[in-house]
């Protein structure tokens, strides 16, 4: 009886020992702007966070909190992650703008193809690539782009003209200055801010991916969708999944392996992927609801491409004046999203 007695004794020590704390669950929490429903949170955060809980055999525990409900708004979210405020986010790059310069390169107009997957292992290549040092205090996860952006207007755009005056909503500055460039009055807001933006009329429309007029019911608030020719879009966002780096590093080298396992190229492809399935969802209830849907034809697209083109020279003039080699930046990120498009 005395040898069972210190039989558990020990037991019930070695649970409190050192060793043993290094094995218990690791709980973090994932904080990202949309709601769980929307395109990324469905179709590409929550099934990676089954993926790695299983494949951690249950030792990593993420909690999502979506709809920025652990407070702060959506350009915060950077900072909230490199703060340690929260272990991991999910963020639209542009919302910082200056933080990640190197990024906009893949914002420029008719930059990227019109395959998600295609352009998002773009940029995770171009990033591991030529921003290594511009993620202080992050573990980066994935980078990846939405597909084709389009405009989406209470009035029909059918050609370049049809843009004037019109105030549309743009999620970054650099997509901002372009609208400006082809005659538009851009307004620069978070993609939650548009619904009720729209209904007030506060802008006339926006422009976004189809997939993003899901949770916004952008077919319901507006009628028209404007479209373009070719094998290029008009432009796209960029999106960072981040982990904070300190979170990472706390982590046992096996669940660590878990992590890195599922970051990477493939882990942005797999957020393409999503983008494009939620693309097509986006256009069927489009085309379902009876919407006037506007795709331009090659000469009117090359109309818009000239007239943008001096985005992407003033881009290249003004990161050279901060010492990037912006040229190759630009020259790189076509060739990669050529290479990927293959």
């Amino acid at each position: 009886m005395l040898k069972k007695l210190i039989a558990a004794g020990f037991v019930a020590g070695l649970a409190l020992s050192p060793l043993a704390a290094s094995a218990q669950d690791v709980t973090l929490k994932l904080h990202q702007l949309l709601p769980l429903k929307a395109t990324i949170p469905a179709g590409f955060l929550t099934p990676w966070i089954e993926k790695v809980e299983k494949e951690s055999g249950g030792r990593i525990k993420i909690e999502h909190y979506p709809s920025m409900q652990l407070g702060g708004k959506p350009p915060q979210l950077a900072q909230q992650v490199t703060d340690g405020a929260v272990d991991m986010i999910w963020t639209v790059m542009g919302y910082t703008p200056g933080r990640f310069p190197k990024a906009e390169a893949f914002e420029l107009p008719f930059m990227i193809s019109t395959s998600a997957e295609a352009s998002s292992r773009a940029l995770q290549e171009y990033a591991e690539k030529h921003m290594k040092d511009d993620f202080p205090g992050m573990k980066v996860i994935a980078l990846h782009t939405h597909g084709p952006g389009l405009i989406h207007s209470k009035n029909p755009v059918g050609k370049l003209e049809d843009l004037k005056g019109m105030k549309l909503r743009g999620p970054t500055r650099v997509i901002t200055d372009m609208l400006a460039t082809l005659g538009a009055v851009p307004v620069g807001m978070p993609v939650p801010a548009v619904p009720e933006a729209v209904s007030k009329g506060v802008i006339d429309g926006a422009v976004i991916p189809w997939e993003v007029t899901l949770p916004l019911k952008m077919s319901e608030l507006v009628k028209n969708h404007t479209g373009f020719s070719g094998d290029k879009a008009l432009y796209t966002a960029t999106f960072l999944f981040a982990m904070n780096q300190a979170s990472y590093d706390k982590l046992p080298a096996d669940l660590k392996k878990v992590i890195d396992d599922n970051s990477g190229v493939e882990a942005a492809a797999w957020a393409g992927r999503a983008m494009e399935a939620g693309d097509a969802v986006g256009l069927k209830k489009a085309q379902g609801a009876g919407n006037n849907i506007i795709t331009l034809d090659d000469a009117e697209t090359k109309r818009w491409a000239e007239a943008a083109a001096s985005v992407e020279k003033a881009w290249i003039a003004e990161m050279s004046g901060k010492g990037l080699d912006a040229q190759a930046l630009v020259d790189d990120a076509k060739a990669l999203i050529a290479k990927h498009s293959k």
